[in-house]
């Protein structure tokens, strides 16, 4: 499965990206924003990989990951995530990762979103996605805003990191 964007196609996860996925989901630099709170073996990430060849079985763990790989090149540059499918409410969560720095800034974020965003909605049939962001991640927050999701609340010290205590501030989108 392959889905365009203006310069970014969102594919399936192939047995290729083990190594790749091994290398994103081990940063522990990366912890703090995915909630990840300990190391993943290869061996985790090949049944990971071998669950998402199948996209009624995806849909039905509740979890549909995606790589993103720029039009022009097919560089992977990161990976987006419906999580917490509900078929019954038609909502999901989202997830985005850009990991190297030197591919933020060039608009892969929001064309990855919005182009999800779009399939989740026409294909999917999903009336609405949201999104947990910490109040610190700006970054996150403006990509999030500029792709029509909306802020309806925050939980108070809910993240714990090494500094102490953040918010989390919850947003959502429901498609018309």
């Amino acid at each position: 499965m392959n889905i365009e964007g203006r310069t970014i196609r969102l594919r399936a996860v192939e047995p290729g990206d083990v190594d790749l996925m091994y290398e994103w989901e081990n940063d522990c630099d990366i912890w703090p924003v995915s909630g990840t709170t300990e190391p993943f073996s290869r061996h985790q990430l090949e049944r990971f990989v071998e669950r998402h060849q199948d996209i009624v079985g995806v849909l039905c763990d509740g979890q549909l990951r995606l790589i993103i790989e720029t039009l022009l090149s097919s560089k992977p540059v990161g990976a987006i995530d419906l999580f917490e499918y509900d078929p019954i409410h038609r909502r999901a969560g989202i997830g985005i990762l850009i990991y190297e720095q030197s591919d933020r800034g060039r608009g892969y974020a929001s064309d990855a979103v919005e182009t999800l965003c779009r399939y989740a909605h026409d294909t999917l049939r999903a009336h609405q996605l949201w999104c947990n962001v910490g109040a610190d991640n700006e970054a996150s927050l403006r990509l999030f805003r500029s792709a029509g999701f909306t802020e309806i609340g925050v939980k108070r010290d809910w993240l714990w990191r090494p500094n102490g205590y953040h918010d989390e501030v919850m947003l959502q989108k429901i498609f018309d």
